[in-house]
């Protein structure tokens, strides 16, 4: 393992500002376009996190929406993550000295010109084990994530050496809830990330069932981890939760007063709403009047906690906003994502300036946690 890191090994990594300390940001994905700072700027968010498919490089890295926004951000003062993926869904990892794994360090040799010292935090994956086919999950992954960890490192060492404003990160872990995600490949990769000195610490991504489903991902990272490294989470959410509740029947009181057939599904209630955005009042209430929902809508304040107490939390960030590819094709058994965003333009009315209205319970929380940091 070390041996990919031969090249830095006299290489002394000295800190640069202060990692954050439990900060909570804005999260969207590969959404750059859905960046406005009228919705940060309500929430007092400052943090902002993309990611970057690496295929997309080969259209022109400097003109690339993802690298164009967070430059943008962080030229408006906001603190910036790029998550750098590599997606292989349909075939294994290039080998070592192979055309492609070459084509792989050009790609990222385009980017990082671009973005080291300039962003905040540079994670080295987006969620290899799920961007990945099951049978490819094994140490080839590990070897692939590794030889890129070692050319980013090598990069900064001699491009931003010093003070460097660019932290790294390894991510992300998925479901690490379900123990048979935990394999001898997440054990190297926790191993890598605790024995490589440049690496600040891991991600995670904590979308679960049910709050306690986090503690199980906690519990794996922290043991394996230098004391002094810290974790991310730039993603999680309950949507296994909302998903398991798509086909129970709408709220009886929400159909009445709204005009809904007693027995619509809750999945029909925001297919509509997507088709034909609703007033602020009526999504606020299909959702207050929905007991899945009401119930824990102070998750994300709740899950804070439980990150924040760790002492271990540097940035988590949350589901900013609902991106198209949240409604797309909505139907019974799409992946109810756009329930977790803070701001929902596709399923609410914009406001009269043409901002996006903002989801009731997380709006709030998310707001008041940027005070409790």
């Amino acid at each position: 393992m070390r041996g990919l890191l031969t090249a830095c090994a006299a290489i002394v990594w000295v800190p640069g500002a202060a990692q954050a300390q439990s900060a909570l940001g804005a999260n969207y994905n590969e959404h750059y376009e859905d960046v406005d700072y009228r919705d940060l700027e309500k929430a007092d968010a400052k943090w902002v996190r993309i990611f970057l498919a690496m295929p997309q490089i080969d259209r022109g890295a400097s003109d690339h929406g993802v690298v164009r926004t967070l430059l943008e951000a962080s030229g408006r003062g906001y603190k910036t993550i790029l998550s750098l993926k590599w997606p292989f869904p349909k075939r294994d990892f290039p080998k070592p000295g192979s055309a492609a794994m070459q084509k792989e360090f050009e790609r990222l040799d385009a980017v990082l010109p671009l973005v080291m010292g300039k962003v905040d935090i540079l994670v080295i994956g987006n969620e290899p084990y799920i961007e990945t086919s099951k049978t490819d999950r094994d140490l080839d992954l590990n070897a692939f994530y590794e030889a890129m960890a070692a050319r980013v490192i090598a990069y900064r060492a001699k491009e931003c050496a010093g003070t460097c404003r660019t932290h790294l990160y390894m991510g992300a872990l998925n479901r690490m809830d379900i123990k048979k995600n935990q394999t001898a490949s997440t054990a190297r990769w926790m191993a890598f990330v605790k024995a490589t000195p440049e690496i600040d610490g891991v991600d995670i991504h904590s979308h679960i069932p049910a709050i306690q489903a986090s503690r199980p991902f906690l519990d794996y990272i922290l043991p394996r981890m230098r004391p002094e490294q810290k974790f991310l989470v730039t993603e999680f959410s309950l949507v296994w939760w909302w998903q398991q509740n798509m086909k129970g029947q709408a709220p009886a009181a929400f159909a009445d007063k709204y005009g809904a057939p007693r027995n619509a599904r809750n999945w029909q209630i925001i297919k509509a709403a997507l088709e034909t955005p609703f007033p602020k009042d009526q999504w606020d209430d299909f959702l207050r009047m929905s007991p899945w929902f009401e119930g824990r809508k102070h998750y994300l304040a709740n899950q804070m906690k439980m990150f924040r107490d760790t002492g271990r939390l540097a940035v988590a960030t949350y589901g900013f906003k609902q991106g198209s590819s949240m409604s797309n094709n909505f139907g019974p058994d799409k992946t109810p994502w756009l329930i977790n965003s803070v701001f929902a333009p596709a399923t609410i009315r914009k406001n009269p300036d043409g901002s996006a209205a903002a989801n009731y319970a997380w709006f709030d929380d998310f707001k008041a946690l940027q005070k409790a940091q």
